[in-house]
Parts: structure tokens; sequence; C-alpha cells
């Protein structure tokens, strides 16, 4: 997490407003899911892995670890089709056969998740979370209620791991056992309820400050760190959108 957090921060594609990263990913998104074409897919694939790692400097190894899950998913997408067969006509005219048909239409799907999560690593390690929120709510009039409720789940991730490895410290202390680098399964199960009443506790002591800050008082708000739009946004989401045009039609 902290080597994200590192490379979210020195991204070059910060300096743009997050919802024009939002808006290009989504329409990247919307193409990769309602496209058939396996070369579409991979053209995405490839086009975003090589932003990632020459844009934006994320190391090949973290790429192949967050790629991990995606690659998963598709292979359930494989399997899947090799079980219950389904002819597609990218398949048949791949494979030209019903065996293979069945193969080739598990590899398109599979294609279709990998450039979905492509897409979404993308935005993930190139856009600050507190930004895209403030976006969200001074532009799109997204609820400020919720926003701010994500504001401090945000906040909370990082204290609850911290306190996760005080409470594994303070038991390996008492128990006279090293810590594990990985939590097995009935230490994870003794966590949850401390873990559980630090989150309550947490949520309570900030319901307490937002009421006491006059938080929905009054309809009027006053917003600080709201990113702007600049010239770099319109360059973004025009050349984005030229790639993606030949892509779609080639």
């Amino acid at each position: 997490m902290t080597v994200a957090q590192d490379i979210s921060k020195a991204s070059p594609l910060r300096r743009l407003n997050p919802l024009t990263l939002f808006a290009v990913c989504l329409a990247y998104l919307a193409a990769a899911a309602t496209s058939f074409d396996a070369g579409f897919q991979i053209s995405v694939v490839v086009l975003v892995a090589a932003v990632l790692l020459a844009v934006q400097r994320v190391p090949p190894l973290l790429l192949l670890v967050l790629m991990v899950p995606f690659v998963l998913f598709g292979m359930g997408f494989i399997t899947t089709n090799l079980l219950f067969r389904r002819d597609s006509d990218f398949a048949v005219h791949l494979a030209g056969s019903e065996s293979g048909a069945a193969l080739s239409a598990g590899l398109t799907l599979s294609l279709r998740a990998l450039a979905c999560g492509a897409v979404s690593i993308l935005f993930a390690l190139s856009v600050d979370p507190g930004a895209f929120v403030r976006a969200l709510i001074a532009y799109l009039r997204f609820p400020a209620r919720l926003g701010y409720a994500l504001f401090v789940a945000m906040q909370l991730v990082p204290d609850l791991l911290a306190e996760a490895a005080h409470l594994r410290m303070a038991r390996a202390i008492r128990t006279g056992r090293p810590v594990g680098r990985v939590p097995g399964p009935s230490e994870m199960a003794g966590l949850m309820v401390p873990l559980l009443a630090f989150a309550v506790r947490r949520a309570g002591r900030s319901a307490v400050a937002m009421e006491a800050r006059g938080f929905g008082a009054l309809p009027a708000r006053t917003m600080v760190g709201v990113p702007g739009f600049s010239w770099r946004d319109a360059a973004f989401g025009l050349t984005s959108l030229a790639v993606l045009a030949p892509l779609l039609v080639f």
C-alpha cells in the first residue's frame, strides 16, 4: 500500500482533474465491456500497461501482482466456457472447430477481464482519493454526507492497520511467540472483535466531532482544495479518445 501511495503522489496524471481521468477510464471500460474483439482487448491491455510502466513509473513486479486477481478471474471464464461450452463468432473464426470455440470464447472474456482490470489499476494508481471525492461533491453534486463518510473511511483504514499491528505485537509479547508476517486464520478471528470495537469507537468520535462543528446545519458549504480544470484535462481527454476511436474501428 505504501508503494502504491508513493507512486500515486509522484504520478504525472495527478496534475489532471480526477473527473477527467474518471471519464476517460469510464469510456475505456465501456468500450472493453461491449467489444467482442480480442484484438481490441489486447490493445487496451498493452496501452494501459505502457502508460503505467513508462509514464507512471510503476514497478513491473507491482503491476504483475496487481493483475493477479484479474488473471485468476479471467481463468474462471476459460474454465467455465470449457465446461459449459458456448459458440461465438470470434471463436469459430479463430479456431474453426467447436472444441476450440469454447476455449477461444473463454479467452475473449478473459482478455476483457484483463482490460477492465488494467484500466481500474490505472485509475487507482493515478488519482488522489480525497481530491476525487471533493471533485465529485463540487462538480457532480455528490451528497456531502456520503462524501465525508468516505473521508472518514479513508482515514480509518491506515489507523485500523496500525491498531491490528499493535494488537498482534501485544499478543506476541504476552504469549512469547514471534509476530508472523501474515496472520493465520485463528489469529484473524481473534482480531475481529477488538478491531470492530476500535472501528465503532472511531466512528462515534467522528460523528460527535462533525455534530460539534455544525455539519449539515446550513445548505451552503465552503470547500477548500477542490481540483480545477486546465488545458491539460482537455488535451488528455481528447488524446485518449483519439486513441480509443481507431482501436474500436480496427
